[in-house]
């Protein structure tokens, strides 16, 4: 079984409620899962629309990686999730952070995600999971990666 860390974030609907029934789903094939907070931020891109609540999940699973973004996809397809535009507001968004210490790049799959790095709104809830995770790319704790970011956005307990 290899360790994951999920984050899920919803601004559409009962997002609170959204983020509770995504963590079911998962457990059906991750085990053993821990959460974060929750947090509120401000939405990245487009920000004419409501705030987010994110959070992250670890655990572990048998799934290989390209099976848990497909488990993933259908559990948003679940929840109700609709395609809207990039960066635009979303009932359900589950993200592969990390998946062990695998580093790949495909056209559909990039682990670990390319952005962690830059956005505090999926790093402070890394850091209540593990902060002292070594990120395999860059190969410093979650921490620290939080602590150095430049730009940070509101984020709240929520």
């Amino acid at each position: 079984m290899e360790k994951i860390f999920l984050a899920l974030g919803s601004n559409i609907g009962n997002r609170q409620k959204n983020i509770n029934q995504a963590i079911e789903f998962l457990s059906k094939e991750i085990k053993d899962i821990k959460q974060a907070h929750i947090y509120k931020s401000k939405a990245v891109g487009y920000e004419n629309q409501p705030d987010f609540l994110n959070t992250a999940i670890s655990g572990y699973t048998d799934l290989s990686p390209e099976e848990l973004l497909g488990f993933v996809k259908h559990i948003e397809k679940q929840i109700g999730r609709k395609k809207r535009f990039r960066w635009g507001p979303r009932e359900i968004d589950i993200d592969i952070l990390f998946y062990g210490n695998l580093v790949l790049e495909k056209e559909n799959l990039i682990i670990p995600h390319p952005r962690i790095h830059e956005r505090d709104f999926v790093l402070k809830p890394l850091c209540d999971l593990e902060p002292e995770f070594i990120h395999p790319v860059i190969k410093k704790p979650l921490k620290e990666l939080l602590n150095n970011l430049k730009e940070k956005s509101i984020i709240t307990y929520f």
